[in-house]
């Protein structure tokens, strides 16, 4: 998979990977793509220039839920013929819309439920942030027509979650970045702007810890992240995840999750 945003809001990636798809370096063909978070009505986010910064084996990014709103990914997808999903975030009434809206899409593989995003004024760790996830995740459950994925975040109280939603119609659970306040202690690179979530191999130690715990406990399959080298589509599966997704590594090496993909089938 694609991670949400990896290949932009229509799956064909950002301009800037356009060189690379014309010298099939990048295959989007090879993925199921999660685009990058819409929400209902459009919003403003960060520049890429002001608000990523790399770092070593991975990026921090503090982008926030910038979008051009569900009404207008949906024109732009008219006519994909890439494997997608939709991501959405937004509270109970936004969603619940939105859900009501990709209904009548049957050119979408499935829908994400970000409710995990570091680069947000809610605190997604709050109590009654994590009891309202769930509410919804009953609420969209019994209305959507596609399948489900719930992303969390390493911050989250993922295990409760987890347990919670166990009969929600929740079909899969993705992981966000790492928000950088349990990364580090050093300051970040993007402290101006509330820290950042940081993704990629730097995040591995945090964002597998939760690949392993939920499969351990949760009937409901993970999607394992942070792939960075090709050894860690194994790695992951060792860890219990069903599915791998490459996210920050199309920003230092876009190249490799096609290459990845490409030469993974050959061994098995």
């Amino acid at each position: 998979m694609a991670a949400s945003g990896a290949l932009s809001y229509t799956g064909k990636g950002w301009w800037w990977e356009y060189p690379l798809r014309w010298v099939k370096l990048l295959d989007p063909k090879l993925f199921t793509i999660v685009n990058k978070t819409v929400t209902l009505k459009p919003q403003k986010g960060r520049s890429p220039f002001l608000a990523v910064r790399f770092i070593k084996g991975g990026i921090v990014n503090a982008l926030g839920l910038g979008n051009p709103g569900i009404e207008e990914i949906i024109k732009r997808i008219e006519n994909t013929k890439l494997n997608l999903v939709i991501s959405i975030a937004g509270t109970t009434y936004e969603l619940l819309e939105m859900i009501k809206i990709l209904n009548n899409l049957n050119n979408i593989q499935g829908i994400e439920i970000n409710v995990s995003c570091p680069n947000i004024e809610e605190d997604i760790t709050a109590p009654k942030f994590v009891k309202d996830t769930i509410e919804n995740c009953y609420l969209i459950g019994e209305i959507s027509h596609h399948p489900l994925i719930l992303k969390v975040s390493p911050a989250q109280p993922y295990l409760e979650i987890a347990d919670a939603v166990e009969n929600t119609g929740i079909e899969a659970f993705a992981i966000n970045s790492v928000p950088w306040g349990i990364y580090s202690n050093d300051k970040s690179p993007l402290e101006k702007f509330g820290g950042g979530g940081v993704s990629g191999k730097a995040a591995q130690p945090l964002t597998w810890k939760v690949v392993k715990e939920l499969s351990q406990v949760s009937s409901i399959p993970v999607i394992g992240p942070s792939v960075w080298e090709y050894e860690d589509t194994n790695r992951l599966l060792g860890l219990g995840a069903k599915a791998v997704s490459f996210g920050s590594v199309f920003l230092h090496y876009p190249w490799r999750p096609t290459l990845f993909a490409k030469r993974y089938p050959k061994k098995q």
